[in-house]
């Protein structure tokens, strides 16, 4: 099966597909996921502890209410409603991750490896709510769900194990 690949001429086209592609990292030839993810842990740690602030979750949900559009009209613009290189879902789902874990980088590390994994894996219900929200919203949701897995995960395992 041959996939498109946006190019860099594409996603600069229209803001919203620069925004979709996480401002380039979703054209990464090799897990653009990936790369959005550390895009996200890269804007964290620049913007520090500000992130757990009530502006700052603020500022996470504006982000998240933003890629339900972009991801929309890229996805259109594709002609494929989740292309892999649309990335924002992943910075948008781990700044809301990293807002609540701690700021050191075991935390954060095993934050970022419950996330990956829970985004690729999709365990029940993420791949339902990727399913059954269309456009923007079902792009976005599905990150939400493994966004919340993964904190669940963290919050286990510092009540029973830390």
């Amino acid at each position: 099966m041959i996939v498109f690949r946006p190019t860099l001429r594409f996603a600069v086209a229209h803001p919203a597909h620069w925004v979709a592609f996480g401002f380039g990292a979703g054209l990464s030839p090799w897990a653009p996921g990936t790369a959005g993810t550390l895009l996200a842990w890269l804007a964290a740690w620049l913007i520090g502890a500000e992130l757990a602030t009530p502006v700052g979750l603020a500022v996470i949900a504006a982000l998240y209410a933003l890629g339900v559009w972009v991801c929309d009209v890229t996805g259109r613009h594709l002609g494929i409603s989740d292309h892999g290189s649309m990335v924002w879902d992943e910075v948008v789902a781990f700044l809301l991750v990293l807002a609540v874990v701690p700021m050191t980088f075991a935390w954060q590390a095993a934050a970022f490896v419950l996330f990956r994994f829970f985004d690729i894996a999709k365990p029940p219900p993420i791949r339902w709510f990727e399913g059954r929200f269309k456009g923007g919203w079902g792009v976005m949701v599905d990150d939400l769900v493994a966004a919340g897995y993964t904190l669940i995960v963290l919050a286990a395992v510092q009540r029973f194990f830390l």
